[in-house]
């Protein structure tokens, strides 16, 4: 959308121009400049924050996805009675492979958490 507003403020500018086309060298080079300062806004703030910044925000949401879905994984397993190991396991497995901790030490930290 903000490149589209830079288009916007560049045909305005020249709509501007072009009222003033009659006036002095430095007025109608005044108006083209705000032309291209307008287009420049547009496309600065969407490649270089807004575009950026929704790609963050894409990923951050994607790993908080996933951290409820392993969450419902195991609720959703224990409500229906597996044992709470097991219900584990299947909450480990719908992680992503780069932050799924493997076999032996979900065990390990299942064991802990008994003894407390």
């Amino acid at each position: 959308a903000l490149p589209g507003l830079g288009i916007v403020a560049a045909v305005l500018g020249v709509v501007i121009t072009m009222a003033h086309i009659d006036g002095p060298p430095e007025e109608i080079g005044h108006n083209v400049a705000a032309a291209l300062v307008g287009t420049f806004m547009g496309i600065l703030g969407s490649y270089g924050f807004f575009g950026p910044l929704s790609g963050s925000l894409k990923y951050r949401t994607e790993d908080m996805k996933q951290y409820l879905g392993c969450m419902k994984h195991a609720l959703l397993s224990f409500h229906k009675g597996v044992a709470g190991v097991i219900a584990v396991e299947f909450a480990r497995r719908s992680l992503y492979a780069e932050v799924r901790p493997d076999f032996l030490e979900l065990e390990k930290a299942c064991n802990e958490a008994k003894r407390r």
